[in-house]
């Protein structure tokens, strides 16, 4: 799909805004850190450079309990309305390339020996292209961010989320063999809002905003 816009710098882009999108949205947004959340993903076709990677959707099932599930989802809907969170509803991430490759040891081609570099991923949408330091993916199966990580020439260990989060890209929502309560879901959107609002700010963030993402 051609992109007909500029480019837009931010913070983090969040890919997904269904309740795991918008559960870390709102985390970031309580701790100052700019983020965008576009919607869900497309398949693109094969013949891509080597530092890109096609972004599949893979929807996760509906948990056990739709209906604290769905009272979640819409506390963080009124909370991202109040709070002025940029959430583009419209906008589908097609594709998503890191920018200038990677930077690891001599030698070597594990996540752990891999350094981030600032702005170093873009999010391609038919709108434009969002450049970012951070990366939020949800409903994406474990199987499919290991050819992710491998199509970017990454090999992986056992631990990928540690994988992940060494070249910036964090997960929220995403399960291995099982789907995440909703209680779950709002816990790793905390500890993910903590970990890049240590990066952007490593001397101590500014205040949170007002709200809470208890219901």
């Amino acid at each position: 799909m051609p992109v007909t816009g500029g480019t837009e710098r931010t913070t983090t882009v969040i890919i997904g805004t269904g309740l795991s999108g918008l559960a870390v949205g709102a985390e970031l947004r309580r701790r100052g850190v700019d983020a965008i959340v576009v919607d869900g993903l497309d398949i693109l076709g094969a013949g891509q450079p080597a530092n890109t990677t096609s972004l599949q959707r893979c929807d996760a099932a509906d948990s056990d309990s739709l209906r604290e599930r769905n009272e979640i989802l819409r506390h963080l809907r009124n909370y991202a309305a109040s709070h002025q969170m940029d959430v583009r509803n419209t906008t589908r991430a097609v594709q998503l390339t890191m920018v200038g490759g990677v930077a690891r040891s001599p030698g070597t081609a594990d996540a752990s020996s891999v350094q981030p570099r600032a702005g170093q991923w873009e999010v391609h949408t038919p709108n434009g292209i969002l450049l970012a330091d951070h990366i939020v993916l949800t409903r994406c199966a474990h199987s499919q961010l290991r050819r992710m990580l491998s199509d970017f020439g990454i090999t992986v260990g056992r631990n990928l989320v540690a994988a992940m989060r060494t070249i910036g890209i964090y997960l929220v929502g995403v399960g291995d063999l099982i789907t995440p309560s909703p209680k779950e879901v709002l816990r790793q959107a905390k500890t993910v809002g903590q970990a890049i609002s240590s990066k952007v700010h490593p001397e101590g963030g500014p205040d949170l905003v007002a709200g809470s993402l208890a219901v």
